[in-house]
């Protein structure tokens, strides 16, 4: 048996003679919670909706478990749509109470009457909605309301449960209880999920391997750490949260290492482009580190940059802060850090930073 539950080979999809998904390859492998990581437009929804069989493609091929599907058959594209389920951005609810919400697919595959109460109860009870059993769906809160359309689907048992951006009409505090709740459930079920968001946070949190995609195309499929740390292409690297990228050419190569002529400065980095490659060094925020302009500690370092500071800016936990070094660095700086510092605008800083901190993409001009 294939360790894959979905495959797409050579697919595109088309609206109105645009083409607006194009996929080479792309697997989703059994048990995995797969991301599809993109800003509104990027094609994840369409993405998402050719994997669950509700869309048919222009070109290409689409298996799922091992077959492949045809989408002109319609009696057997039904048979393989009951074996998935969704979860959406709106619940969805019908006007009954939440336990005949629960068990409406069940009564739609004609389950025993016994077989259906007892998995109704089960996942009334794992997400805490038991004693919301008997209330009108219409009275739920949002967070209610999509725990309701989590055990909804994962009454039906199924082999792929998709989600599609579950959480982005709930407030922080319940969208941050029902992301660790879907990641708890999601974890203990074992379930092949395919998950679909926006939202970076929710990306690291629930998933096993992301695939990113841009203006239709995905950009890239790896593990949410390697995709955070090394992005492949600076649109990647810029959805992702960075924001400082410095153009350069490889002057020289040793060590594993790349010494990149940044023009006024040089910056080591890990890894070995040509001599010659036109490089954007990519460094993220949060891996900057910020000293005072005579500091010794930045002797031990190995990348270097003297700034200015520009703009300070306040988030919950810490500040975001902008250096002009002769090119634009952003780093991320604790509240506390900034006290010791006393940083204001207008301040001389060291902008610090390993070689294993710098990541460094090809520079397509």
């Amino acid at each position: 048996m294939s360790d894959n539950v979905l495959e797409i080979h050579d697919v595109a999809v088309m609206y109105d003679g645009r083409t607006v998904l194009e996929v080479s390859d792309l697997a989703v492998r059994r048990g995995e919670i797969m991301t599809l990581l993109g800003e509104n437009g990027s094609g994840k929804t369409t993405l998402l909706r050719l994997l669950g069989l509700l869309i048919r493609p222009a070109s290409g091929s689409v298996v799922f478990g091992g077959e492949e599907v045809d989408f002109g058959n319609a009696r057997r594209l039904l048979e393989l749509r009951r074996s998935m389920a969704a979860v959406m951005q709106e619940p969805l609810l019908c006007r009954m109470s939440v336990r005949r919400n629960v068990a409406l697919g069940l009564r739609f595959r004609g389950l025993p009457k016994s077989e259906t109460e007892r998995r109704v109860n089960s996942w009334l009870e794992r997400l805490s909605i038991s004693h919301l059993a008997g209330r009108p769906a219409a009275k739920l809160s949002g967070g209610e309301a999509q725990r309701t359309s989590l055990a909804r689907a994962m009454v039906l048992d199924p082999d792929v449960l998709f989600l599609d951006e579950p959480f982005a009409a709930l407030d922080a505090p319940t969208r941050q209880a029902q992301l660790l709740e879907f990641q708890e459930v999601l974890a203990e079920s074992g379930v092949t999920a395919v998950f679909a968001t926006h939202d970076r946070g929710e990306a690291i949190a629930l998933s096993d391997r992301l695939a990113v995609l841009v203006q239709g195309k995905i950009a890239q499929v790896d593990s949410p750490e390697t995709i955070f740390s090394r992005p492949a292409q600076e649109e990647v690297a810029r959805f992702l949260g960075v924001e400082t990228l410095i153009p350069g050419r490889v002057a020289d190569t040793r060590d594993g290492a790349s010494h990149v002529d940044c023009g006024e400065f040089h910056i080591e980095a890990q890894g070995e482009f040509g001599v010659g490659d036109e490089v954007l060094v990519a460094v993220r925020p949060e891996n900057i580190t910020l000293l005072a302009e005579h500091d010794s500690q930045a002797n031990d370092v190995p990348n270097v940059l003297q700034g200015r500071v520009t703009k300070l800016m306040p988030a919950e936990t810490h500040y975001r802060v902008e250096i002009d070094c002769g090119v634009r660095l952003v780093a991320v700086v604790s509240r506390n850090r900034l006290r010791i510092l006393g940083l204001q605008r207008g301040d001389r800083v060291q902008a610090t930073f390993s070689k294993s901190a710098a990541h460094l993409i090809k520079h397509e001009g």
